[in-house]
């Protein structure tokens, strides 16, 4: 394959992109400015959830831009779909056209949007995370290389943002930083941190407090009694956004 050569406009969009974007800036943002980099009027991050039986599946987590519900729905394993086979062989994938390829019986689409799409490999710490989705408007030019080689430039950053956003939350957790030390995978280096998917370090930390409380000799009224407190502390919070995004709007 020869070397993209991506035009200048290009890069100078994708070095305010660098340049803009911080770690701690939300995934949401960062897509939308994907979109616009690569010039996709749909473009969406999958990651992987927390492992059950068998491989764990990827949802969307962010999304820009028109989406057919199944897809905002979907759960996709390994190999499933055009996504699920970046995420099994941790190569990126750009298609010109999606009802020519190999891929047409497998894509999800809208009418608004067009028959291009590309995807890459978001990884960290070398495995593959999740996927960077994007996919061109109707009657627009498909991608090209250039395209694509932006869209594997932004899906690094993504990875180092999503690794370096956990890292800074667990140093503000003790109790965070013991939990996954005592779960941590059995390859990894001795007292590291390894990145977690966040529905998983939630599973974790719930496994956690759980233990702690029946050591410390609560019995399952208190744990329940804890676990209620929980829940009421999260509506508390779903109503403080609800009236702060009221406030927004006026």
């Amino acid at each position: 394959m020869q070397a993209a050569h991506i035009p200048l406009n290009r890069l100078q969009a994708l070095r305010q992109f660098l340049a803009d974007e911080t770690p701690d800036r939300e995934l949401d943002r960062q897509v939308r400015h994907v979109a616009g980099l690569v010039g996709a009027a749909s473009c969406s991050v999958m990651l992987l959830g927390s492992p059950g039986e068998g491989d764990a599946p990827m949802s969307i987590q962010a999304h820009h831009g028109p989406l057919p519900d199944a897809a905002l729905q979907a759960a996709i394993r390994r190999g499933e779909g055009i996504s699920g086979r970046v995420l099994a062989k941790g190569s990126a994938v750009l298609v010109d056209d999606i009802a020519q390829s190999e891929f047409a019986a497998l894509a999800r689409r809208g009418t608004a949007l067009g028959a291009s799409l590309m995807s890459a490999p978001i990884r960290v710490e070398g495995r593959v995370a999740g996927v960077i989705n994007a996919a061109n408007g109707s009657g627009t030019a498909p991608f090209d290389e250039a395209a694509l080689c932006l869209l594997e430039v932004a899906a690094a950053f993504i990875g180092k943002s999503l690794q370096l956003s956990q890292l800074r939350h667990l140093l503000d957790s003790r109790f965070a930083q013991l939990a996954l030390l005592q779960e941590r995978a059995p390859d990894a280096d001795g007292d590291r941190l390894s990145y977690r998917n966040p529905e998983e370090v939630a599973r974790i930390l719930a496994r956690s407090l759980f233990r702690e409380m029946t050591r410390a000799g609560f019995g399952s009224a208190h744990i329940v009694a804890a676990a209620s407190e929980l829940i009421g502390q999260l509506h508390q919070d779903i109503q403080q956004e609800k009236i702060k995004d009221k406030r927004l709007e006026l």
